[in-house]
């Protein structure tokens, strides 16, 4: 059986739902037909004409980048253009490009997590969770032979959704009683009259922020003049994604050694890793976001770790994290801190493929760093 480039994007959309993108990314199928077959597909961090080479050398039908090639919004492709120009390369070549960006970020697993397991972390959590999905749970009573009419009108409204199933719900029949008083225009029964008639109890789930649809949707599919229902708020779980994560070393390690296992454990940049904070510190509790990550000190601090580990730190906002008794600050190259997660990608589409998709993992170091230096005279005239 032929695996597809839309068999492909499956798997990974899977695992690295478009959905929970940021609303300014730009992440899917930049350039390719899923109805085309993919027999090899070639996993990297930057779509740029290096990894472009190495797809076509080693005869990839799909490339993944992690980085999108076309952030901004562009109003054309010319081949005389950098980024046109790859495009062009890519379409001649018959090689597909897709991107998972942030929504691989906030994945679980996702690029934290691959990064956290390179550095010999036990992950617990998120770092910073994704918002959890507020939901209701509305609970109505109808007379036997209407309640499938009622529960209809709920599930075209939008309720009875949760995760990969739709036209959810729980029903049950009992006996409901009701006495209209003077002024009333019941639907069954009479003013005065004590009724007791058959009814089903219809449970559905619903998104709060659907929460006056669907009532709207409830009240006008009911056959009784007043609607009786309960609507409760669900508690908010915890959610196991969001960006970064934080995770525990089997035992505590002093600054100056974490350091070193976290150069050791990525791949080497001319940037390298350095660190701030006290060399001694003991360090087992940690915090790490893949890519630019000093939007996240405060949360670091808060989670009460020993040290977080991110890339593209800059100066003032680490001095005054440090200043201000944040935990130690460990800075890596931003291609290095996401590179680990091109293994993770490329084993979640071997593994469910059956091995019909060979996966290869870029060896293209594309940080744009080339040259470090330190001073051999220590800063001195």
């Amino acid at each position: 059986m032929t695996t597809t480039l839309g068999d492909v994007l499956a798997v990974l959309e899977a695992a690295y739902p478009p959905a929970t993108a940021e609303s300014w990314d730009a992440v899917g199928l930049v350039c390719g037909d899923r109805a085309e077959p993919v027999t090899r597909a070639l996993f990297c961090v930057d779509p740029v004409e290096s990894t472009v080479d190495e797809a076509l050398e080693v005869g990839a039908q799909l490339l993944v980048a992690h980085h999108p090639l076309m952030l901004r919004g562009v109003n054309g492709v010319p081949a005389d253009d950098p980024k046109g120009a790859l495009v062009h390369r890519l379409i001649r070549a018959g090689v597909a490009l897709y991107t998972a960006h942030t929504n691989a970020d906030a994945a679980n697993p996702g690029v934290s997590d691959a990064l956290a397991g390179a550095l010999g972390l036990r992950v617990t959590g998120p770092l910073s969770p994704a918002p959890a999905r507020q939901l209701d749970v509305l609970a109505t009573y109808a007379p036997v032979d209407r309640a499938q009419q009622v529960l209809e009108a709920l599930h075209a409204a939008g309720a009875g959704a949760l995760g990969d199933y739709r036209d959810a719900a729980w029903t049950v029949d009992g006996t409901g009683q009701f006495r209209p008083l003077p002024g009333a225009n019941p639907a069954d029964g009479a003013v005065g009259e004590l009724r007791r008639l058959p009814e089903t109890r219809v449970e559905v789930v619903l998104e709060r922020r659907r929460r006056a649809e669907v009532v709207r949707a409830l009240r006008a599919a009911h056959p009784y003049e007043e609607v009786a229902f309960n609507l409760n708020e669900v508690a908010e779980l915890p959610s196991g994604t969001g960006i970064g994560r934080v995770g525990e070393l089997a035992e505590a390690e002093p600054l100056r050694e974490f350091a070193r296992r976290v150069a050791d454990a990525l791949p080497a940049t001319a940037w390298g890793v350095r660190a701030a904070g006290d060399p001694d510190r003991p360090v087992r509790r940690v915090a790490v976001c893949g890519g630019a990550g000093d939007g996240y000190l405060s949360a670091a601090t808060r989670a009460g770790v020993d040290a977080y580990v991110t890339a593209d730190l800059r100066h003032h906002p680490a001095g005054e994290h440090l200043a201000a008794g944040g935990p130690a600050l460990v800075d890596v190259a931003h291609w290095a801190s996401e590179w680990p997660w091109c293994g993770q990608a490329a084993e979640v589409v071997r593994s469910a493929l059956g091995g019909t998709v060979e996966v290869v993992v870029s060896t293209r170091r594309t940080d744009p760093w080339t040259v470090g230096a330190t001073s051999r005279t220590g800063g001195t005239q």
